[in-house]
């Protein structure tokens, strides 16, 4: 299928990499250590996976699958619903859920990813339309990381101190649609203390494709995915958590459904076994992804393309950024990626319009799970600097041979 010189380079990629394979597994092995401790504790058994219909009352298995992902992520409380559409809607009932009319919304990582936009109010009359936290007087303000790195937390501390408007602090775990690098769960969990020091201060944590890269979850009074992002481990075919501390967890419950019900009702309609199988299986499915990530650097590198972080740079998400200097090269990368999927791979994939971007975007998708970030996937707006945006693998060696795909289609090897 490929040239014997792509193979050589293949394979001289995964001789360097092999110590930090190593490293990935490792982190695998401690992290379903953790939530298999969570299935046992909480004796799951196989009439957890029974569905329910109507209001869902008394659902076993639902208030179960609630539990085991908060306290799979270190969480007093939480839930994980079939309910939610994308992360971005988990989002948006986080932050609805807790800001009110007069309130500011303080993103300390820069402007959210695109898709929030709308939620917050940002960019233009359409933006500021119905149903946005600006319609309701929330205001939104934000800070940039200090070049580019690291949380600014002098600069937090100052605004906390003399904004008293604030209730809630926002941050974005990884880069989204920027040339940022990810954040750690240290950082996180520094900035958690730092808000715990302001009364009626809610830290909200963006964590999409962060989950299980590393052995620990950052705090937060509210942590927010996708599971069809790590969390749901490649199985979960819908949904979203939400997870934190008690009070936020109950706000978050009252925008989820109604004041008065939050998770008291909502059927599970039989979902509840592949986002409770898809816990099971993330962190596995996640270290599949980042050894793809890893491996994709070091292909790119070697073929002189800028990679962020470097192949050989520990990571904190499944994103694999490469700079690849013009519009032709992404619309290439992102046909192999398409070609080397084992779904739609006669598709082309060209760019367009999406809902909720403000460029022109392109994706290759060849997923079982229409828009999953688990699987390997790549998009990029086609805007400078031209970076393209990788994700996903639910197996090493599909997703190596995507990579492969990729660069063939590139060179046209």
């Amino acid at each position: 299928m490929f040239s014997e010189k792509l193979m050589s380079l293949a394979a001289e990629c995964e001789k360097k990499l092999a110590p930090i394979f190593a490293e990935i597994d490792d982190v695998a092995f401690r992290n379903t250590q953790k939530v298999m401790s969570v299935f046992r504790e909480n004796q799951l058994s196989d009439r957890h996976f029974n569905p329910t219909c109507g209001y869902g009352y008394n659902d076993d298995g639902r208030d179960l699958c609630d539990k085991m992902f908060a306290e799979a992520f270190g969480a007093e409380s939480g839930f994980a619903r079939s309910q939610i559409i994308s992360g971005t809607h988990a989002l948006a009932i986080a932050l609805y859920g807790v800001l009110r009319p007069g309130d500011t919304m303080f993103s300390v990582s820069g402007k959210p990813y695109d898709t929030l936009d709308s939620v917050i109010g940002l960019g233009g009359s359409d933006k500021n339309g119905e149903g946005s936290l600006a319609e309701y007087g929330v205001k939104y303000r934000d800070i940039e990381l200090v070049d580019g790195k690291t949380l600014n937390y002098d600069a937090v501390r100052s605004v906390l101190n003399e904004d008293k408007s604030i209730k809630v602090v926002y941050v974005q775990r990884s880069k989204g649609y920027g040339d940022r690098r990810t954040l750690t769960v240290a950082e996180i969990n520094v900035l958690f203390d730092l808000v715990r020091e302001y009364d009626g201060v809610y830290l909200i944590v963006d964590n999409c494709y962060g989950e299980f890269v590393e052995t620990e979850e950052p705090k937060g009074d509210l942590l927010v995915g996708s599971l069809i992002k790590n969390a749901g481990g490649g199985i979960a075919e819908t949904g979203g958590y939400i997870v934190g501390t008690k009070r936020a967890v109950e706000l978050a419950s009252y925008r989820l459904t109604v004041p008065g019900i939050g998770l008291e009702a909502g059927a599970s309609m039989g979902t509840t076994k592949s986002m409770i199988k898809g816990l099971f299986f993330a962190p596995h499915v996640t270290a599949q992804a980042i050894k793809t990530a890893h491996f994709a650097a070091a292909v790119f590198e070697s073929q002189g393309f800028e990679c962020y972080p470097p192949s050989t740079e520990k990571r904190s998400d499944i994103i694999q950024t490469i700079k690849l200097y013009n519009a032709e090269n992404v619309l290439k990368f992102c046909r192999g990626i398409q070609k080397g999927s084992p779904v739609d791979s006669f598709v082309t994939p060209e760019g367009w319009e999406m809902p909720g971007y403000n460029d022109s975007v392109v994706m290759a998708a060849g997923a079982f799970t229409q828009g999953s970030s688990i699987e390997l996937s790549a998009d990029a707006p086609l805007r400078e600097p031209y970076l393209v945006y990788m994700q996903g693998g639910l197996t090493y060696e599909s997703g190596k041979l995507g990579i492969l795909t990729a660069l063939s289609e590139m060179l046209n090897d």
